[in-house]
């Protein structure tokens, strides 16, 4: 039987740094999949990724955009620690993926498994952001808020405006599109709800 986890286990500036880096890094890559194959995703991600379609403007100016509004609704419900954090993550990923292109190109990917690796990396991404106290902004922050003051599950809060997103999507891209994103998204959702669990890992 394994050895109990002790019941709090900081993280050190290093450890912290390093898993800030490696999220963003990782999801900036994972972004860099999603958007060579015309795919998007949910949550803030995904709106930025069909604004950017939609406008031309670089994903990377509009996602760093669109989570401006929710630092302060962060820094009020999770502190000054997790908004200060995000701020970097949400940074780091943005300034990426306007570079990534020039770094990784692919001369063939297969868009079913650019969509699961795109799943599985963005999953590990946000699982390396949660276990050291960030995020990647937006819907998240505000569904936690929603719940705390009307009791409405931040769950639904969240999977609600991911069903509106794909909605629209639907107006203008096509179907197997739309698909492809939704196994995308179903991964990076299977990643985290199988391996973030806070009473198996206790550390900030």
């Amino acid at each position: 039987m394994p050895p109990a986890l002790p019941e709090t286990t900081r993280h050190t500036v290093f450890e912290d740094a390093q898993g800030l880096a490696y999220g963003a890094g990782m999801a900036g890559f994972a972004i860099t999949i999603l958007t060579h194959l015309g795919l998007f995703t949910g949550q803030t991600a995904g709106l930025a990724v069909l604004i950017s379609y939609a406008t031309a403007l670089p994903f990377g100016a509009v996602f760093f955009a669109v989570n401006i509004p929710f630092y302060w609704l962060g820094h009020r419900r999770m502190g000054l620690a997790f908004t200060i954090k995000t701020f970097v993550a949400v940074a780091l990923l943005s300034g990426l993926t306007l570079i990534f292109p020039s770094w990784v190109q692919f001369q063939a990917l297969n868009p079913v498994v650019g969509a699961v690796l795109f799943g599985a990396i963005s999953g590990s991404a946000l699982l390396a952001l949660f276990r050291h106290g960030a995020s990647l902004g937006g819907i998240g922050i505000l569904a936690l808020i929603l719940q705390d003051r009307t009791g409405f599950r931040a769950g639904w809060t969240q999977l609600a405006f991911d069903a509106a997103l794909f909605a629209v999507a639907l107006t203008f891209l096509p179907l197997r599109t739309v698909a492809l994103s939704f196994l995308g998204s179903a991964v990076v959702n299977l990643v985290i709800a199988v391996n973030h669990r806070r009473d198996r890992y206790v550390a900030t």
